[in-house]
């Protein structure tokens, strides 16, 4: 029993310090503040892979042609990815959205070569790339085109918040709508996820960043070969790429702490659909390079999955079931003052009242996507991953 308890007692520990550094490093970030209101003349190609997205595409597209950038410094891109549905038909009653529908099969990352065509034709010097379930803010591209013009980079990582499905018809969360235990979850968990990524970036400690608001140059992407290397995987267009080109540039990767480029994704409107979702999400881990947030995905699974060791022992001992609640209760407290910080700025502070009580529901379903990302198999699309 001593030897268990003080195992965990050390990935606690390793734990603690690890929360301790993203909380310290995300305080440490300012928000953005243009250093000038001129607008600078960055042209943008805003990139959108988009597969049976009927329901949400022309929510985006509109949120788009809202943009206060000048409307003849970017151009928007639509890939249709073999949608079965009215996607297609959707973008073409916006004249000024370039259509691409994919033609190719028979390949394992569907989404990476819609970016890859996107691209292609692409005619700006940066590209956005984003999903289509999303929506951001009239400010978003000019807020992205002032932060470049400030700061130089070839990279940028941008913050991404989860509302309600559409479907539910309950409005976006951040008006107070919770959508129940599902979405307060998923809400909950993100938000860890993008404190950890804007910290881990503005130190750069570790490259993350999300798929659905991210920039980066376009002369860039082909000068590190794009996706090659890791066209192969059916998840990373954002990660695995970010490391590529931080490899080259490892200065100028940064991250764009500001709410007008938060971008509103859509949480997934069932636990199947989540579930599935961070298991593709971690199916990328087996393949990073980049060994610093390898060492902290483990830290992290080691820890959650002591938990489940715990519980087991407990029906032998009850003495472990003590150290289980009590380790409970020091990871909320790890966690509390960080996730607490990071919903503040996404406006999702009245969320933290519910965090104590996940906390079991969160390791569960860190070892449960864990192990899955990296020897099962997910669905996603409609289509079945390995």
């Amino acid at each position: 029993m001593v030897f268990l308890l003080l195992t965990v007692l050390l990935l606690w520990a390793f734990y603690t310090v690890v929360i301790y550094y993203y909380n310290r490093s995300w305080h440490a970030m300012p928000d953005y503040q243009p250093e000038s209101i001129i607008i600078p003349n960055i042209r943008f190609s805003v990139i959108i892979p988009a597969r049976n997205e009927e329901r949400n595409i022309g929510r985006l597209l509109e949120s788009l042609s809202n943009q206060t950038y000048p409307e003849g410094l970017f151009e928007i891109i639509v890939v249709d990815d073999h949608s079965t549905d009215a996607t297609a038909e959707v973008v073409r009653q916006f004249e000024k959205v370039k259509l691409i529908q994919l033609t190719d099969s028979g390949i394992n990352s569907y989404k990476k070569k819609a970016i890859e065509r996107g691209i292609a034709a692409a005619q700006n010097e940066w590209i956005v790339c984003t999903d289509a379930d999303c929506m951001a803010g009239p400010e978003w591209l000019q807020t992205f085109a002032l932060f470049i013009a400030d700061n130089d980079p070839v990279f940028i990582a941008a913050p991404v918040a989860f509302s309600l499905p559409a479907s539910s018809g309950e409005g976006l969360v951040r008006k107070d709508s919770f959508g129940g235990v599902r979405f307060i979850f998923q809400a909950l968990d993100f938000l860890t996820l993008q404190g950890i990524t804007a910290a881990s970036v503005h130190t750069k400690k570790h490259n993350m960043c999300n798929g659905a608001n991210l920039a980066y140059k376009r002369d860039v992407f082909y000068e590190v070969d794009g996706f090659k290397g890791i066209d192969n995987i059916a998840s990373g267009d954002d990660m695995l790429l970010m490391y590529k080109i931080w490899k080259q540039y490892p200065y100028r990767i940064a991250y764009l702490k500001s709410k007008e480029v938060i971008v509103e994704t859509e949480a997934a409107p069932t636990w199947k659909a989540f579930i599935n979702q961070r298991i593709r999400w971690a199916s990328k881990a087996k393949s990073y390079d980049d060994k610093r947030i390898f060492a902290v995905l483990l830290l992290v699974y080691l820890f959650n999955f002591s938990f489940l060791v715990l519980l087991v022992a407990s029906f032998f001992n009850t003495g472990y079931l003590y150290a289980l609640m009590s380790f409970w209760i020091l990871k909320t407290a790890v966690e509390y003052p960080f996730v607490s910080s990071v919903s503040k700025f996404f406006n999702l502070q009245h969320l933290m009242k519910y965090f104590f009580f996940f906390q079991p529901l969160h390791v569960a379903y860190t070892i449960l996507a864990g192990f899955l990302g990296s020897f099962g198999k997910y669905e996603w699309k409609g289509r079945r991953v390995k």
